[in-house]
């Protein structure tokens, strides 16, 4: 027997202390239209705790952990929806065993990270933050010392190939680039065709690329999966960039490798630590950006994240099976089928 109602919890972290949404657009109103309660989980914490969780049919989760012990008490749980893409936070192997799915915004981030990417490949390039400072600084007659270079007869390389990456290659398009090329084990080899882009191994790109250009998920697979080895095969007058997430890189080698000049430059998003609440020791360094995990923030990206996860959950309440899904094989356990079919709205 299905069910009336359908109650979605919401990260504390989407809302202001007064109770109002932290951005213009979360796409709540989505939710309410297709007959779906939603409510703010009240404290804001590092990892979900079982009472949080346990009168709800799903929850959108931004910053917090959701662990075993988060769905402890979670026998009506049916989705944990990740208000992005990454799902690091997420134990997707506990949730699959608490019959519960997990889903990503998939889509939503593709053009914003993109955008973003190719904005930062051209200010390390032009020296854009060095040029600043010589202006404030009144040391404009130090312009010379920092010639800059073009995007054009360059090669872009992207650990990952997936839609961020893709994204990334088709707005690259335009600027008269050597065709990119990209390290993926689990790349659909026809989407790269269309696309013109090589699959190469790891080392080749790592020596080839002029940009290495990081858009895969944090996995055991992936953590550290560009370390000392890896940055020492760099070209020296190639540029790093992490969009995606800290721990994929060795933050000291690159450090290192920042230092003695033997690659020129990088620009970074994600750091193993977040949030960075003292200087980083990337902020001694000026052949480096940086930014707070939110270099592709715009107010299209949160209003297209929220509308896909409350598109996801109407979907899910509907008796739909949601886009974006990490853990698919969920919905062959007839557990999960039959909580769903219990709690779909009727």
């Amino acid at each position: 027997m299905s069910t009336t109602s359908f109650r979605v919890a919401i990260s504390a972290s989407a809302f202001k202390p007064d109770g109002s949404p932290q951005w213009k657009d979360l796409g709540l109103d989505t939710l309410a239209e297709a007959g779906l309660e939603y409510a703010a989980i009240s404290e804001k914490c590092s990892s979900f705790t079982p009472q949080q969780l346990e009168d709800f049919q799903a929850v959108v989760v931004l910053a917090e952990r959701v662990t075993t012990e988060s769905l402890a008490k979670s026998a009506d749980l049916l989705a944990v929806v990740r208000f992005g893409v990454g799902y690091d936070l997420v134990d997707v192997p506990s949730c699959t065993d608490a019959n519960v799915a997990v889903v990503i915004t998939a889509g939503a981030t593709d053009r914003p990270v993109a955008e973003a990417t190719v904005g930062w490949m051209i200010a390390i390039t032009h020296h854009t933050l060095i040029k600043d400072r010589l202006v404030r600084s009144g040391e404009w007659n130090q312009r010379t010392s920092y010639m800059g270079s073009e995007l054009r007869e360059r090669t872009f390389g992207s650990i990952g190939f997936g839609r961020i990456a893709q994204e990334t290659v088709r707005l690259l398009s335009s600027f008269g680039m050597n065709p990119p090329i990209a390290f993926d084990p689990y790349a659909n080899p026809a989407a790269a065709t269309a696309l013109g882009v090589e699959l190469v191994d790891l080392d080749t790109l790592m020596s080839t690329a002029d940009f290495v250009s990081v858009h895969c998920p944090l996995t055991e697979d992936t953590r550290g999966i560009i370390g000392e080895a890896e940055i020492a095969k760099m070209k020296p007058d190639s540029y790093l960039i992490n969009t995606a997430r800290g721990g994929i890189i060795d933050e000291e080698s690159l450090k290192v490798a920042l230092e003695e000049r033997r690659i020129a430059g990088a620009a970074i998003d994600c750091f193993v630590d977040e949030p960075i609440l003292t200087p980083h020791p990337f902020g001694e360094l000026d052949n480096v950006i940086l930014a707070p995990h939110a270099i592709a923030w715009t107010e299209e990206l949160f209003r297209d994240i929220g509308h896909t996860a409350c598109r996801a959950l109407v979907n899910l309440a509907r008796g739909e099976a949601p886009a974006g899904v990490v853990n698919p094989e969920v919905f062959d356990k007839p557990e999960f089928q039959n909580k769903w079919a219990r709690l779909r709205l009727s």
